[in-house]
Formats: C-alpha cells, structure tokens, sequence
C-alpha cells in the first residue's frame, strides 16, 4: 500500500475548557449521572483519544500497516450508548473501530499489538485494525465491507429474540454505509420481527470524501425506518449526556420487546477518512471550529467543573494515567513478536 499522502499536522487535541464557545445542545444544570459516572466517562473519552492519537503516531512511523481509521473526535458517542448496556450485549460496528473496542472493555494492549500485526494482538496479529473480535466481551466486530455491520447485528439481535433473553445489539454504521441495501432490508426483518436492535449512524459528515449533502437526498437517517414503522431520534453526538439520554430511551425500547429503534448521532471526525486521506475536501478552517466549539471531552470537561465534580487538576491526573496505559500499548505492540508462518494456514477453516 502507498504510504499516506504528506499533509499539514493537525493541531493538538485539548482536554481545556473552552467555556462560552460551547454550541451545543442544551445541558442541565445538575445532570442526570453523576459524579463517578461522569468522572469514568471522561476517562474512557480520553483513553480512545489518546489511543488513536499514539496509533496515528505508529502508523506514520511504519509500525502499522494496511488501512487505519482513526476515531479522534467522536468518542462521546460510543461512551454515551456503553454506559446503557451490560457486558451480554452485543456490540458491532464498521471499520472504524478502535474505539468501540476500547468502550467494550478489551485491553489496550491487544488492540494496538493488533494493529501492529503481531501475535499478542485480539485476532493473533491477522486481522489488523478492521477486523478483531472479543466474545468475551461481546464485540463481533470490526467489519471492512461498508454496511456490513448492519445485517450482522440484526442477526445478533435475532439470535437474542429466539433464545427469549433481553439482550440488545448495539449496530454502528455511518453515513456513508446509510444508503446501501443491506441496510433497508435489516430493517424490514428487524421491524416484521420485532428484533431488539438499536441501529446507530455515526453521521460525521463525510462519507470517506464526499459529504453528506452531495450523497443523500435526505439528511434525516434516522426518519427511514418510518415506513416500517420503527422510532428514531437525531442526536447531539458530540454532547455526551445528550447520547446517553437518548441511548437510554432507545435500549428501554428494545428490551421491552417493542422492536428496533434508529439513532442518528450528528458527530464529526477530525482525521481524515482514513490515514491515506490527507482530507483536502474540507477547510482546516471547519476542523478547527468544530476543535474549539464542540469537542465533546472538552464539553464533559465543562460539566464537570460546573458541577464542582473536579478540578483542572484532576483532570490532569487522569490523562497521565491514562497516557502511561497508552504507552504501554504501544511499546508491547512493537516489541512482541510477529505470528509464525504456518499462522496463514490457522483459522481459515471449521470442520463441523
């Protein structure tokens, strides 16, 4: 593969307050969680920031190979649905993956020495960053094919109505993977059978270069499951109290046995598509006042202070912690060894 295109340095992600600039949705004045909750969210943001921001190092240093994509700047949602579901429920997603798998509880170090590609990695260092699995902490993927998540968690969630248990599957796609087919008839089968879906769009404008605009007819995703009759919510994705409010509403719906429920996240990614896109199709101008009006670990940042809940200094503790568990990552997934040869021939085939 060509190694990425040369662009300018994006500038340095801030844990700051930036109080005033906020344009977000609005927040109450005493949220809903409370002070550990918000403490353990504002964590587990910074740790999937801190990851991609060290895998994007090693990835320009030639320590990772193949296709990267990055999850820097949409952290708040897969943090804000994680906090509503337990450990039985299944999560799948798209390509875009590193941080679902962090939210998930699998270990740092497994998912960088994945994209490294060596043995210590969650699929033995042969999957690379798209495709690692954890059934133990009920991750199915990482998928490379757009839109292939959708089917896959549709069937995770049918699995879950024939077995009669409550457990729910949490189905990321993007804006890009909205429109294809697969999609549409995932509805259609969730909806006739009452499926405990939540379907996700992570809608950060740009599907790989094109933005939203230029690729659908219609922006409102998450109105397409209407005539199937299946409910959706359009969500501050970068307000993450705003996520978790409605992902509490829209799991609520699924275990109760009322069907799937559609949630379009409105988020933004601040790389570009992938680490090959050098992202000339939008302004560093539009980056950078998403960066200092709506970046959502600096809005949880603001709440915390606002409610008295922590101090700068606090916060500045967690992210050394949480840079000390990223540098451990990343010197484990460069120093353990590569899988042997015969691997090639492991894993390809079930004799059943």
């Amino acid at each position: 593969m060509a190694r990425a295109a040369k662009s300018k340095p994006a500038a340095k992600s801030s844990v700051k307050s930036a109080r005033g600039k906020r344009q977000l949705s609005a927040k109450p004045s005493k949220p809903a969680l409370g002070k550990s909750e918000l403490l353990a969210m504002y964590r587990n943001m910074l740790l999937i920031r801190r990851f991609e921001e060290k895998a994007g190092q090693l990835y320009g240093q030639g320590q990772i190979a193949g296709f990267c994509h990055l999850y820097i700047g949409q952290e708040a949602v897969v943090i804000g649905m994680q906090a509503n579901i337990t450990r039985d429920d299944a999560v799948v997603t798209t390509y875009r993956d590193h941080g679902h798998m962090l939210a998930c509880g699998m270990d740092p170090k497994g998912v960088m020495a994945e994209l490294t590609g060596r043995r210590g990695g969650y699929s033995k260092g042969k999957g690379g960053s798209m495709h690692m699995f954890s059934k133990k902490e009920s991750f199915y993927g990482g998928h490379g094919i757009v839109g292939a998540s959708v089917p896959v968690g549709t069937g995770l969630a049918f699995a879950n109505r024939y077995r009669g248990n409550d457990r729910v599957s949490l189905t990321y796609y993007g804006d890009g993977a909205a429109n294809q087919g697969q999609v549409i008839e995932s509805f259609n089968m969730a909806a006739l059978w009452k499926l405990p879906c939540i379907f996700i769009i992570e809608n950060n404008q740009y599907g790989m270069g094109t933005s939203v605009a230029r690729a659908s007819a219609s922006p409102d995703f998450y109105k397409r499951g209407e005539p199937f009759g299946i409910p959706g919510r359009k969500v501050d994705g970068m307000d993450i109290l705003a996520v978790y409010e409605a992902g509490a509403e829209a799991v609520a719906h699924a275990r109760a046995g009322k069907g799937p429920f559609i949630l379009q996240m409105e988020t933004y990614r601040y790389r570009g598509h992938s680490m090959s896109d050098p992202a000339r199709y939008r302004t560093r101008e539009e980056v950078q006042k998403v960066r200092e009006e709506r970046d959502p670990i600096d809005h949880l940042s603001d709440i915390l202070f606002e409610n008295s809940y922590a101090k700068a200094d606090d916060l500045k503790k967690i992210d050394g912690e949480v840079k000390k568990i990223v540098t451990a990552a990343a010197e484990f997934a460069v120093t353990d060894s590569e899988p042997a040869p015969e691997e090639l021939y492991t894993d390809v085939l079930l004799e059943a």
